[in-house]
């Protein structure tokens, strides 16, 4: 099942990567002309292909670091504490946001679009769904499930221009149409694999380490990691967990669109992004300080309903931090490959190879 998931994102890659190789083919035929008996025109064909190479490299080289870092982010917290996760969801956007601080600090402080903190929105409510998914069908099916919806739907906005952004021309329909369903055909029967979860009371020798952590402001609470998830029948977790990943990878998928919508109309004379910037790596600040603030948002709502008791989890506050700087990271590289590679190769890239590196 995960080489079906491995087989359609590299049908997607191959048809993706043809349609940008005979796109720079084009550009060089238009660059060098027929003659290509003058020197000058050898010339400038070498610094075509020497800038098409660069680009080239500089995106699987961010491909490569936003793999590693997306496959290994949650490895400091894996022994850690998370409760019900708000807390430690919280400390993650602060850390992701800290990242974009520094970003936006070394790019000169580009301009800064509200548009793209919708993303940021959205990404930080697909994520506050990660803790409960872990807790009811594991991280690795969990995965496997929103990640490859996360490929469905961001491939499919950028082949059918959803969301108001361009479309994407293909010159293999039939390959990139094989790739998506099997995509799907395996997201599918990703929901019959038995998952391996245990709940608390079943591994008690596991969690003996834990109870040490305890929480603040959790009166009544007999485990240091209770949530509400522990009290749900294994079939109905299994629901849950289920479709709560499909909706994570669906809102994770959609996270990047805001982005492309104002890079697209950055051309219309008559759009408010006139002149907007082609460089994704200047919109992370302002998506970056979506997602901060909507966990914010979305924290104060939990301390609110907890009546001014959050469970507070003082040692994941390090290790989470650290979890956020690495998934920071790795974001602000996959809006690099998304420069250089275009969104429709840079998808079926990195969600795949994540995938394979996590589970």
């Amino acid at each position: 099942m995960l080489l079906l998931s491995v087989v359609s994102s590299v049908f997607l890659l191959l048809a993706t990567l043809q349609a940008e190789l005979e796109q720079c083919d084009a550009v060089l035929n238009t660059s060098t002309g027929e003659d290509t008996g003058h020197l000058g025109k050898y010339s400038v064909q070498l610094v075509t292909n020497s800038s098409n190479g660069t680009a080239l490299t500089y995106g699987f080289v961010s491909c490569g670091v936003a793999v590693v870092f997306y496959g290994s982010n949650f490895v400091p917290v894996k022994k850690i504490s998370t409760g019900d996760g708000l807390f430690f969801q919280w400390v993650l956007c602060a850390a992701v946001w800290s990242v974009s601080l520094v970003v936006n600090i070394i790019l000169g402080s580009p301009t800064f679009w509200p548009l793209a903190m919708l993303g940021g929105a959205i990404w930080a409510t697909g994520n506050i769904t990660v803790v409960p998914i872990v807790k009811t069908i594991g991280l690795g099916l969990g995965l496997l499930i929103w990640a490859s919806f996360n490929l469905l739907i961001g491939w499919a906005s950028s082949r059918f221009g959803w969301f108001g952004i361009d479309a994407e021309e293909v010159s293999n329909p039939t390959l990139n149409y094989c790739g998506a369903g099997c995509c799907l055909l395996s997201a599918v029967i990703f929901f019959f694999v038995k998952s391996d979860v245990h709940s608390q009371s079943s591994r008690p020798e596991e969690q003996e380490p834990l109870l040490t952590d305890g929480c603040v402001n959790a009166d009544g609470v007999s485990s240091s990691d209770a949530s509400w998830v522990d009290t749900l029948r294994p079939r109905t977790k299994r629901l849950v967990g289920s479709l709560l990943a499909v909706a994570a990878g669906l809102l994770y998928g959609s996270s990047f669109v805001p982005v492309l919508y104002i890079k697209n109309h950055a051309a219309h004379h008559d759009s408010r992004f006139t002149g907007a910037s082609q460089f994704d790596l200047d919109y992370v600040f302002a998506q970056f300080s979506g997602i901060f603030l909507t966990s914010t948002v979305y924290f104060l709502i939990y301390c609110a309903a907890m009546k001014n008791r959050p469970r507070v989890y003082p040692r994941a506050i390090l290790p989470g931090f650290v979890s956020g700087v690495m998934w920071g990271i790795a974001t602000c590289c996959w809006f690099l490959a998304n420069t250089y590679l275009s969104a429709v190769v840079s998808f079926p890239i990195i969600t795949t190879v994540s995938i394979n590196t996590t589970a």
